[in-house]
């Protein structure tokens, strides 16, 4: 049963395999002159871009309901679309047009009691639920795969609850609903005058819901830059239509955290509707600077001794010569540390004084730098999509590592890296966040891809590159989740007892493993 309703035929289409809008995307020819020159850049890529694949989908397995038919699609790009997530594997399989887990359906439900009727057809139909908000994990964590005991799987889109429903201006508060993504949730607050200031760098496509699910961080490299530093409460509804809301406080010492639960789960204990959280009104003083430093290790101990001198810069970004050169934020001679105050500007002078104690040469305003590297940092997601079509790998991982551990772990994990690439192109790194105590390197992966082997050839690399973060002592992921990607060294990273107790909830929540099956655990 093929069902198209006008709910989702009137709504603007994004691509099915890539990032971004079918209404935006470059033209052949704008696609092979950006290739000629990205090719050039690089030293390696195809100049001549293959063309994408027509999606090739399985039969949907179920028939939806009559009762559900206004809410629910079986149209081939609804599948499609909601088949992957944004990891470069997801987007070279769908540019081959393979959906390996597309789901049998699509349901974009309205409001909780949209959402209610589905999960009670998925569970009386023995249906597998992915919740879904901007289909931007790049882990593996929203494709719709069935359990072992389903007889299909469901895209659960969140996308039409995106309003505000409340702000609370005494507390500096907004109640919204989970599906509103980051230019959606911002310009209603703003006309609030506030912001939330959470901005990740799938911004444009992630949603509130996604950011709590998997514990997202923002761009802001200090203080409050986990969502979890601006979630008050959250609403989600359980497997079997029972609601979790927990109530609004500033602090609580009142036994284990029912948000703290939440954050992080991935959507397998329940879908998250709404969230009270932190906003503040925007902030109107800034200041920012770009600091070229010699050595990136020299780079790091100014960082190190910034955060210790209790300052706390917006941004505090510190990026390799060689990934500032990748990037065009720099000409590759020096490492580039990018360094911004908001709100409260004077920490600055302070700061670019440890700077340039430590051989760092402080240039002020975009010109520094800075404004290269924002540009950089929006572009990737569209970058990528015609790397692949070069026939480039292209993609990232990160971790978070104490500071008398991070030297060794930067060496081993890009040493492991780069044995695994077998010569060809090349392994760079940046500090992302910073911390007292600690910091979070972002490494990312540029060479040839060997066409129709990609994924057997970017497998064996972040095999080894997560296995050496392990080893030296980093976390599997800082902010990018668990998935199924990183399920094998999630499981060994964390305690036995703690996996014991989290495989308890699961189980009473969901016993039937309704719920993102395979995500964070095996299903039962």
């Amino acid at each position: 049963m093929r069902v198209e309703p006008s709910v989702m035929a009137q709504r603007r289409r994004r691509k099915h395999w890539g990032w971004g809008w079918e209404d935006e995307q470059p033209s052949p020819g704008e696609l092979r002159e950006a290739a000629a020159g990205l090719a050039a850049h690089l030293g390696f890529g195809s100049v001549e871009p293959e063309a994408p694949a027509a999606p090739r989908l399985a039969p949907a397995r179920v028939d939806v309901p009559q009762a559900l038919a206004a809410i629910c699609s079986q149209d081939d790009h609804a599948r499609a679309l909601h088949a992957h997530g944004a990891s470069y594997l997801d987007v070279v399989r769908g540019f081959r047009g393979r959906f390996p887990h597309a789901p049998d359906a699509v349901a974009l439900p309205g409001d909780e009691a949209d959402l209610l009727r589905v999960l009670e057809w998925c569970a009386q139909a023995r249906l597998a639920v992915t919740p879904y908000g901007g289909g931007t994990s790049v882990v593996g964590g929203v494709d719709p795969v069935a359990g072992p005991r389903h007889a299909g799987a469901v895209s659960v889109d969140l996308s039409r609850l995106d309003r505000v429903l409340e702000v609370d201006g005494v507390s500096r508060a907004a109640r919204i609903q989970a599906g509103a993504n980051g230019p959606r949730l911002e310009a209603q607050l703003a006309e609030h005058g506030l912001t939330m200031r959470f901005y990740p760098q799938s911004f444009e496509q992630s949603t509130l819901g996604g950011w709590i699910a998997t514990r997202a961080a923002g761009h802001f490299a200090t203080g409050p830059t986990h969502v979890d530093d601006l979630v008050e409460s959250v609403r989600a509804v359980t497997a079997g239509g029972s609601v979790w809301e927990s109530r609004r406080l500033p602090g609580s010492g009142a036994g284990p955290s029912p948000d703290r639960m939440l954050l992080g789960s991935e959507g397998t204990l329940a879908v998250i509707t709404e969230a009270w959280v932190r906003v503040r009104p925007k902030p109107e003083a800034r200041r920012s600077a770009g600091v070229a430093f010699a050595e990136f290790t020299t780079a790091v101990d100014a960082v190190r001794t910034i955060l210790h001198a209790g300052l706390r810069p917006a941004n505090c970004r510190l990026i390799s010569a060689r990934e500032a050169a990748l990037t065009f934020a720099g000409d590759g001679s020096s490492a580039l540390l990018v360094l911004g105050f908001e709100e409260d500007v004077s920490g600055a002078d302070r700061a670019f004084a440890i700077c340039r104690d430590h051989g760092g040469q402080v240039r002020e305003g975009s010109g520094g730098g800075s404004g290269a590297w924002r540009e950089a940092f929006l572009r990737a997601p569209y970058l990528r999509d015609a790397l692949v079509a070069m026939g480039v790998l292209t993609e990232t991982f990160e971790t978070a590592v104490t500071w008398e551990r991070l030297p060794g772990l930067m060496a081993s994990v890009q040493e492991a890296a780069t044995e695994a690439l077998g010569g060809d192109g090349e392994v760079t790194c940046r500090l992302t966040h910073a911390y007292v105590d600690g910091a979070a390197p972002y490494f990312t992966v540029l060479a040839p891809a060997r066409r129709g082997e990609e994924e057997a050839q970017w497998s064996a690399i972040k095999a080894v590159a997560s296995d050496a973060i392990l080893a030296a002592g980093g976390t599997i992921t800082h902010h990018h989740a668990v998935g199924r990607d990183h399920r094998r060294w999630y499981d060994r990273q964390r305690p036995g007892p703690f996996a014991a107790a989290m495989r308890a909830a699961k189980d009473a929540l969901d016993p039937d493993s309704l719920l993102n099956p395979g995500v964070l655990w095996e299903p039962r």
